[in-house]
């Protein structure tokens, strides 16, 4: 990390609804060029897994390239969901 991007705010791009889906985003991020730092949660016993009920996951990116991070997710989730619903259609015709 250069000087210049260690000093950034690192914003929230996307909240996960699970532990793995913020894994594969930030992995999708990091695959693109934006750095995707984990949890800067100061908790001490950090949950595994989001209880119910709550908030999610959050994914983090530095500001600089928080738009850029956001139109990526955005697009990956657009092209899961055309496929889930494409499996459900073959699916449900069988």
């Amino acid at each position: 990390m250069t000087e210049s991007s260690s000093k950034q705010r690192v914003v929230v791009v996307h909240t996960a609804g699970t532990t793995d889906e913020a894994m594969v985003i930030r992995s999708l991020l990091e695959s693109e060029g934006i750095a995707s730092p984990g949890s800067v949660s100061t908790d001490p016993f950090p949950l595994r897994e989001t209880p119910e009920g709550t908030h999610g996951v959050e994914v983090y990116a530095l500001e600089s390239r928080a738009e850029e991070a956001k139109k990526i997710i955005a697009e990956h989730l657009r092209l899961g969901e055309q496929e889930a619903r494409s499996e459900f259609e073959e699916g449900g015709e069988g």
